[in-house]
C-alpha cells in the first residue's frame, strides 16, 4: 500500500487502445488510472 501523498512506483500498462504506457513517462502530469472489467466494455 502506498501512503496518501508519496510517489508511486514506476509501472507499466496496456491503453485502451492496446499501446504500452509507462508511469515515468508521465511524470509531473495528472494521471487518473479507471479499471474495470474487460467484459462490460465493448470489443
Amino acid at each position: 500500500m502506498i501512503a496518501p501523498g508519496k510517489e508511486a512506483p514506476d509501472f507499466e500498462l496496456e491503453d485502451h487502445r492496446g499501446q504500452r504506457v509507462r508511469l515515468a513517462d508521465l511524470r509531473g502530469k495528472t494521471v487518473v488510472l479507471w479499471f474495470y472489467p474487460k467484459a462490460d466494455t465493448p470489443g
